[in-house]
């Protein structure tokens, strides 16, 4: 499967097509929703611990880690804040996905959803003051928009099949789908944006450099805090997940209403180091678990 996906990257930063942007919505619905229904949804429940660690690593470790790596940006005025803002948003879409590939607890990640969302719409614009004095940029319409169409959307279509005469029938289908799915959302990602993003490499040698060692740092001190409080292994593996994979889909349309051209395109940066990320985290994070804790 990593194979795959990898091939799905290649092949979307080889074509430089803008028009199919608006698809990336669309279709990370679709895999948010065959995620959705291979967890039974009713018998959903969230461990406290696994809450606790999730909160903590998330709007607690990360904005203290965004602090120290972004301090050389603090000048950079606009890519300053991108980074900023990218940085300092949980991801509550794809992450799911991908820890479930890498074994991770995906149903209490689902649970954890609406509260991490909540949790960044109330405190991006708390860091943001503190850390570039800029918090305007943080109309909620975009969150709300986002949270109805890739969770509350694909989550209420989810339960209902689910509570359907062939419920096992599409749960099977979902299986099927779910790297296609997977593929077609990394490729119209980087196929959408991948273009403009190389194009000023230049200009995000060093938020790339930041966004890659975010996500070294994250792994690590995930690592820590989930084994500090004793989750089970693949609660582990949710939990850096979430610490490192930040909402770079969400936080898009913030970027692109900012002055100028750089903010979309530090976002769109941060997503393809991310993703490079995830799939290397997905074929090593179960072999260094078992590695490490047998």
């Amino acid at each position: 499967m990593i194979r795959w996906l990898i091939l799905a990257v290649v092949a979307g930063l080889l074509i430089d097509a803008p028009a199919l942007r608006p698809l990336s919505t669309p279709v990370l619905g679709a895999l948010l929703f065959v995620t959705f229904l291979s967890i039974p949804l009713r018998r959903l429940r969230i461990d406290a611990r696994f809450l606790t660690v999730l909160l903590l690593l998330n709007f607690v470790v990360v904005p203290l880690v965004v602090a120290a790596l972004t301090w050389p940006l603090r000048d950079s005025g606009v890519v300053y804040v991108a980074v900023l803002l990218v940085l300092l948003a949980p991801c509550i879409d794809y992450v799911i996905a991908f820890s479930g590939l890498a074994g991770g607890d995906r149903q209490q990640l689902l649970a954890a959803t609406p509260l991490l969302l909540l949790g960044q719409m109330l405190l991006l614009p708390v860091y943001l003051g503190l850390l570039a004095g800029s918090a305007e940029l943080l109309a909620p319409g975009p969150f709300l928009k986002a949270f109805l169409l890739l969770i509350v959307l694909p989550l209420a279509l989810a339960a209902l099949v689910q509570r359907s005469r062939r419920a096992a029938w599409w749960e099977q289908a979902g299986e099927k789908a779910m790297t296609p799915l997977m593929m077609a959302t990394l490729f119209l990602v980087t196929a959408g944006y991948g273009r403009d993003a190389v194009g000023e490499w230049r200009l995000l040698l060093v938020p790339a450099a930041l966004f890659l060692a975010f996500a070294v740092l994250m792994a690590v001190l995930g690592w820590a805090v989930a084994g500090l409080f004793g989750l089970s292994t693949s609660a582990r593996i949710s939990a850096i997940f979430s610490g490192v994979t930040r909402n770079s889909l969400v936080v898009l349309p913030f970027a692109l209403a900012m002055p100028g051209s750089l903010a979309p395109v530090v976002v769109v940066g941060q997503t393809m180091v991310e993703l490079v990320v995830m799939v290397a985290m997905v074929w090593t994070l179960p072999r260094v678990t078992r590695l490490l804790l047998g």
